[in-house]
């Protein structure tokens, strides 16, 4: 599944938020913090739930929750591409090492929670009235929105070139969309250029975690 459609007038307040890594304890004193209302709001987020931080799995508990939707990021690429046997190392250098470590059924219940991340969306199509919100894990490589859209998924998980270009100065955002919403690429702060919002202030580094309400 590359897009997933939700209807904003399903919940209450709808939040996004950025790469969890692993740090369940910071979301859920967030969500805490917002009084969030797991029966009648919704919590987005921009992908990497897992590595690096101390709980990959309850991050990856969230998938069972009603009030839970995410995007697929490329930590989630590299951790079904390990459990296929391919570039096992990859994950492990880039904080898949807490999989490894595991023993026994612990393993089992690992792997059969990341297999669930094989049908997240690449992108989130977050429809609120009038207004369209899309979110996506690094980037939406096209000038143009459009739901349904054939795009290149490895640009949509791994690339930093959109930001790249912003950083140094462009301006231009993306049309047909009211705004976008990625991570992937740690920040002081969140940033904000023409409709495009990067919200990976790099909670995992100790950071805070950025959490963006849209409803």
């Amino acid at each position: 599944m590359s897009y997933q459609f939700l209807e904003g007038a399903a919940w209450r307040h709808i939040w996004v938020v950025g790469d969890l890594h692993g740090c369940r304890a910071e979301l859920d004193a967030r969500l805490q913090q917002h009084q969030f209302d797991p029966q009648q709001d919704l919590l987005i987020a921009v992908g990497d739930l897992i590595d690096r931080g101390p709980d990959s799995l309850g991050c990856l508990a969230l998938l069972k929750q009603p009030w839970f939707r995410s995007v697929k990021g490329n930590h989630e690429e590299m951790a079904l591409s390990a459990l296929q046997g391919h570039e096992k190392q990859r994950w492990q250098m880039n904080g898949g090492g807490w999989f490894w470590r595991l023993r026994g059924s612990a393993i089992i219940s690992a792997r059969h929670a990341l297999l669930r991340c094989r049908d997240l969306p690449l992108i989130v199509h977050l429809q609120l009235g009038a207004r369209t919100v899309v979110i996506a894990h690094a980037d939406y490589p096209a000038a143009e929105y459009a739901l349904d859209k054939p795009l290149d998924w490895e640009q949509v998980v791994w690339s930093r070139q959109r930001l790249e270009a912003l950083q140094a100065g462009a301006e231009s955002g993306i049309r047909g969309a009211d705004a976008f919403y990625f991570g992937h690429t740690p920040l002081k702060e969140p940033l904000t250029v023409a409709n495009l919002h990067y919200i990976d202030t790099g909670a995992v580094f100790g950071h805070h975690l950025t959490m963006v309400q849209l409803q």
